[in-house]
């Protein structure tokens, strides 16, 4: 059924029977894909009843629908023209993970990060109302979604305004792990609220009543609908209608029929509306039902038990990091972890099983996670932040003001540094060294491999400043001797390998890179000298001075050019009157799109064989 969805308007003329079926083949569609390319399954199985109604009630494109988060918008591009390139998810050149404005005209916004739909959902509902024009506009949002501040400052504005917009809360009780704070407590509470479940009780014996029977089915239904408005409104429903919205549900987001019929009322008024869904993570998918967590994001997998494809053969960074803290925090009880909602992710659920009393989940408010480590700090306390380096930037502002000026010993684990992959340009993290450099006081780290990572971490415990280190996914350990037994020393670069033709500044995991491009060159009788740039605030002066202008010099760094260890290094060199680097190589002034790392790496021109093709010209033009 799904290959004769060419666009939403097919979804409308089908019956009962086939939406059910239709559903049963999104899920198959969503398993055997996920499956063979990996991606986000759990969410995506939760909203397919939701997404279908929705296109079925409103007027897409016209219509837009803003999916906060995005990685649960694998249903609206099936059902939108895309199931034909359904099977390239995630690969390079085939279709995003995420919604796309590129991709189709139902994408009508980019998302990536949490907390975001609703503001822009109202932005483009003024932009409409200003405009003249009469379209709906629609946010989805998590509930996991809800721990982040800037969701009510949207609701707050939104109610404030009076626009006609419409949020649909997809409460699952399971974002990417369990929710935390007040609001996941409200919506417990309003799910099981006594008035609500009495109303229910009361409707259900009334309708039991043989002399009453079918005929008036349709009369007690709505009689429910207004009891439970009677009886739970003041007490539960309270929040989202100071805030100036109406409010429906709690609605079975698993029930097209009902999910419609709501969608319709809700159109009626013309105020900003809640329409609070109840679905299932990984719903129809046993394995992800159990496990929702573990198939949140997935690499791919076998269907007919869910184990990986290929497990890891060595434990990741954020987990060796993770152990290493565990340790630490055994004699020094000062030590705080701190996630937003990713302890799985960044490798911190190995602390929390050894130090639970010590580790903090704030929930989806990596602003409030900074400023909280800053109080930590103040209080005497040794806060360990773990976060995806693309996340980080959104406490740009706290890091800087709660921390950095107050010079507080609050440490930043930046996990997923450099290249993303397959998530796309919202997920690579390469500004980090731009938001970091230029803040004084920082020191900025960038381990090589695991062990120097642990190694950097045992350090922090004994520094009185902030200190960012940023690493990557991989927890592998540098191949051969290269590191030859030397331990890391804040503001040294060992000099790993040698060779008298050239110089590689390379910064974390460009030192692989670097170590490769060493051994192409020496097969044509070219040698050159690899530095391992661990510390890249403050730079090694010592190394500078005595190795430019003697022989070509090239940084090499898995972040953007412009603000980057590059260009750090070219800076310092000009200040302090030296000769600058040859050559800087970086990311370009680029957004890389989604891909595997070596394909995106080729993009970059970060390759080892690409990086070798330009010092062996650049030797070559020097010696002519």
């Amino acid at each position: 059924m799904l290959e004769k969805i060419a666009s939403s308007a097919d979804l409308k003329g089908l019956g009962a029977d086939q939406l059910k079926d239709l559903c049963a083949e999104i899920r198959r569609e969503l398993i055997r894909t996920v499956s063979a390319n990996g991606g986000h399954l759990a969410s995506n199985l939760g909203i397919v009843e939701l997404t279908v109604a929705l296109h079925r009630v409103y007027n897409t494109p016209e219509d837009k629908i803003i999916f906060d988060v995005g990685h649960q918008s694998y249903v609206h591009k099936l059902i939108t023209g895309r199931y034909n390139q359904f099977s390239t998810l995630r690969e390079y050149g085939g279709i995003s993970g995420f919604p796309k404005r590129s991709e189709s005209e139902y994408d009508c916004y980019e998302t990536g990060h949490a907390s975001t739909a609703i503001s822009a959902a109202l932005g483009m509902a003024r932009a409409r109302d200003y405009r003249g024009e009469k379209h709906q506009v629609i946010a989805v949002v998590g509930d996991g979604a809800l721990t982040g501040g800037m969701c009510y400052e949207a609701l707050n504005d939104a109610g404030n305004s009076h626009t006609q917009i419409t949020v649909i809360l997809n409460d699952n009780e399971m974002s990417i792990a369990p929710n935390v704070g007040a609001l996941s407590s409200y919506l417990t509470n309003l799910r099981i609220s006594a008035g609500w479940q009495s109303a229910k009780k009361k409707v259900r014996h009334l309708s039991q009543i043989p002399m009453i029977g079918k005929p008036l089915y349709g009369i007690i239904h709505k009689i429910k609908k207004f009891m439970k408005y009677v009886l739970v409104r003041d007490k539960d429903l309270g929040f989202f209608e100071a805030l100036g919205f109406q409010y429906f549900g709690p609605i079975d987001g698993h029930d097209v029929g009902s999910l419609e019929k709501t969608f319709r009322q809700a159109q009626l008024y013309n105020v900003p509306c809640v329409i609070h869904v109840l679905t299932r993570k990984g719903y129809g998918y046993e394995q992800a039902e159990k496990r929702p967590e573990a198939f949140h994001g997935t690499p791919p997998f076998y269907v007919e038990n869910g184990n990986r494809m290929e497990e890891p053969n060595c434990p990741s960074s954020g987990h060796r990091m993770a152990d290493t803290l565990s340790k630490m925090a055994e004699t020094d009880h000062r030590i705080v972890a701190i996630t937003a909602a990713m302890p799985l992710g960044t490798g911190l659920d190995h602390f929390a099983e050894k130090h639970p009393d010590r580790m903090i989940d704030v929930g989806i408010a990596e602003e409030h996670a900074a400023s909280l480590a800053a109080g930590l700090a103040v209080g005497g306390m040794r806060p360990y932040f773990a976060v995806y380096a693309s996340f980080f930037q959104r406490c740009y502002d706290q890091m800087i003001h709660d921390i950095c000026m107050q010079k507080l010993p609050v440490v930043f684990l930046l996990d997923r540094s450099g290249i993303g992959g397959e998530d796309g340009q919202t997920h690579h993290g390469v500004f980090d060294f731009a938001e970091t450099l230029p803040v004084p006081g920082m020191t900025v780290l960038a381990p090589c491999d695991a062990d120097e990572l642990c190694e950097m971490i045992e350090w922090t415990a004994k520094q009185d400043g902030p200190v960012t280190i940023r690493y990557a996914k991989n927890g592998s350990r540098l191949k051969g001797s290269f590191r030859n037994g030397v331990r890391f020393t804040p503001g040294q670069w060992p000099r790993i390998l040698d060779g008298e033709d050239a110089v590689l500044l390379a910064t974390g995991s460009m030192v692989r890179i670097a170590a490769s491009v060493h051994e192409m060159l020496q097969e044509e009788d070219i040698h050159v000298c690899v530095y391992n740039c661990s510390t890249v605030k403050p730079l090694d002066g010592d190394v500078l001075c005595r190795e430019m202008g003697k022989r070509p010099v090239f940084t090499l760094e898995e972040h953007m050019m412009t603000g980057g260890f590059g260009e750090y290094v070219t800076e310092w060199c000009r200040k302090t009157g030296i000769t600058a680097p040859t050559a800087c190589i970086g990311i370009g002034d680029i957004f890389l799109q989604h891909g595997s790392h070596d394909l995106l790496m080729k993009d970059a021109g970060l390759d080892a064989d690409q990086i070798a093709e330009r010092i062996r010209n650049i030797i070559r033009r020097t010696v002519d």
